[in-house]
């Protein structure tokens, strides 16, 4: 598929801007109150940058689910096995630059019914 390209989500959608078989550039718009899933990756390793708006950014360390409010210009990096989760406070777009298994998503909670 050329790039960009729009895939619509129950949370908002993505713009994937760059795809090559060694990176992936997305844009992810989250409308406010809604939810990602709470998920992992077993290979992917990703970045995340918040371009606009607020999230909360939820990451599993130690065994426990730890929430952090992430603002313009606060960036996360997630390795590969790391729980999270992201929640739009407010109509926010983020960006994610990754390695690209892009459908290397291990769900472990979704309010949308996904597996």
């Amino acid at each position: 598929m050329e790039t960009p390209y729009k895939v619509d989500k129950p949370w908002g959608h993505e713009l994937i801007w760059a795809k090559t078989d060694r990176y992936v550039g997305k844009i992810l718009h989250i409308e406010p109150g809604h939810v990602l899933s709470l998920q992992y990756h077993e290979k992917k390793d990703e970045t995340i940058h918040v371009l606009r708006g607020e999230i909360i950014f939820r990451v599993k360390i130690d065994d426990e689910l730890r929430e952090m409010k992430m603002g313009e210009g606060k960036s996360y990096h997630i390795t590969p096995l790391t729980v999270h989760q992201m929640e739009a406070v407010v109509a926010s777009d983020l960006l994610e630059v990754s390695t690209p298994e892009i459908d290397d998503v291990v769900r472990l909670e979704d309010r949308y019914g996904r597996v």
